[in-house]
């Protein structure tokens, strides 16, 4: 479950290392994000001399959360962080690479090319 203020690492090499969500994009009174919402994030950590700047606003789908996610076959995944991968308007990846595990229900959601760059589909 991710809300306002949270931090999140960056699974991907576009040049930021942490986020810090300021708002869920969906509904006007949306409290918390789970896996695959689209959310819009300042950046709190960057890597120097790269194209994504400290305290620049961008958009990210949420790749792994802390908080366990129930499929309907009764398995329950749950990952040791929260992260994040930063992503255009189209919903495209900025970063060429993704880093760690990933799950597959990010291809129904159309995110297939973050799908295709991930190591490890869960």
């Amino acid at each position: 479950m991710i809300q306002s203020q949270t931090y999140l690492n960056v699974a991907d090499n576009s040049g930021a290392r942490k986020l810090m969500c300021i708002r869920i994009i969906g509904s006007s009174n949306r409290q918390y994000a789970y896996i695959g919402d689209i959310i819009i994030a300042v950046i709190k950590d960057s890597v120097p001399n790269t194209s994504i700047y400290k305290s620049e606003i961008i958009r990210a789908v949420i790749v792994r959360t802390c908080k366990e996610l129930k499929r309907n076959n009764g398995i329950i995944i749950k990952y040791d962080d929260n992260a994040a991968v930063v992503i255009d308007k189209k919903g495209n990846p900025k970063g060429s690479r993704i880093f760690g595990a990933i799950t597959r229900e990010l291809r129904q959601l159309n995110f297939t090319k973050i799908v295709s760059l991930a190591p490890d589909v869960l």
